[in-house]
This record gives structure tokens, sequence and C-alpha cells, in this order.
């Protein structure tokens, strides 16, 4: 059954290139984000393990943990790893979990009927301390993901879980937020002392309240 945005994420434990990995329990009060690629030793795939442990500093001052995973047996992750520190300048710094007998993968749905050669796709998804699912994106194979696009909605996510705001079109951290249609103009008064513009009545603009 295809998981949605609300969902619990499918708690799992499997054998990992940092050994063995209990989902939930791995992530503990912080965020998530499990990616899969479709196989070892491939070149897209080389380039975006890559650019995610470049990323390090930008998941730690997230509270993010990343794992990566492919249907690939743990030696084949253990051989590439060497290929993607030499090739892409970062050593592999994050689990890659080994899902051969498709266990994880068919728990998220990762492995869809017409993929090629019952390979996982390009998947993404974000979890939040509550093991909730906050956000699903699916890649083609021959399309490496923006992993900056990632780091700006987990920004939004973990805004917005805060105050009662949402983010616009193309934003990012630092710019305006819209106000809720929920919240009233004298409540937002009182939650945004910065002040807001009314654009319309539904359409309240706000300095990002956590800076």
């Amino acid at each position: 059954m295809a998981l949605h945005i609300g969902d619990t994420a499918p708690d799992f434990t499997a054998e990992s290139t940092e050994g063995t990995i209990n989902f939930h329990e791995y992530l503990g009060d912080g965020w998530g984000v499990l990616f899969s690629h479709p196989a070892d030793f491939t070149p897209v795939c080389t380039t975006e393990l890559g650019r995610v442990a470049a990323l390090k500093p930008e998941w730690e001052k997230r509270n993010v943990k990343v794992l990566g995973l492919s249907v690939d047996p743990l030696d084949d992750h253990q051989r590439w790893s060497g290929d993607i520190a030499e090739t892409q300048g970062t050593a592999l710094n994050y689990p890659l979990i080994a899902d051969p007998e498709r266990k994880v993968a068919d728990l998220y749905d990762m492995v869809p009927p017409a993929a090629e050669n019952n390979l996982t796709v390009r998947s993404v998804f974000v979890v939040g301390p509550d093991k909730k699912v906050k956000l699903i994106i699916t890649y083609p194979a021959s399309t490496g993901r923006n992993f900056d696009e990632i780091l700006r909605v987990i920004d939004s996510l973990q805004l917005t879980a805060d105050y009662s705001v949402a983010t616009p079109v193309d934003w990012k951290d630092g710019d305006d937020v819209i106000i809720v249609p929920a919240v009233s103009d004298e409540e937002a008064k009182e939650r945004f002392p910065k002040g807001f513009t009314a654009v319309k009545p539904y359409l309240r603009t706000t300095p990002q309240p956590n800076r």
C-alpha cells in the first residue's frame, strides 16, 4: 500500500555500511531523510551520494539524519563507497542501507511495477520527529536530485511546524512568509510583532518569525 504525507513512516531494521540500523531508533527525536537510488556503481548515483555527504554540516544544522538505500548487497555498498570518495572528494559519512530482498523498498513503495530490472527509483522521504511522513518526492532514474531543494523544503517544514505560517512560491530561508488564514488579524498582531502586510484579506505576509 502506498505511503502518503501524514502516514507513520514504517519502522524497519536493516544492515547498513554503519552496522545494523533500527530506523525509528536511529532518528531519535530528530528529523530524517530516507532516499533510494537505483544501483551502486552507476554515474548519476555516484554524484548524488557524494553531494549528500558534502552537505553533512547542513543536515546537522537542521537536526536531520540521512540514510541512503538500494537493493544492492552490503559488500557492493562498501566497495562503491571508495569510488564515491575518490570521484566526489567526500567520504561516505551516513549509513547506506543494503536491501537485496527489497524488504524496506517494498515498505516504502520504492520499486514501481514498471521499474527497470526491479530497481529502486530515486525516492525521497522526509520524516519528522513524530515519525510521520512530511514529504515524498520521486524522480526518474535519469534525473539527479537537487538536494538544495530538499534542504529548502526541510527549512519550510521546520518553520511551519512551530509557527502559524506557510511559505510562498520560491521561498527560501530568510524570506517573508504567509500568515495562515485561520489566524485573525487581531491574533496576528500578537503573534507577529514585526507586523504584517495584508495584500488581500486571505494573503498576509510577515517577516520570518524565527529570525
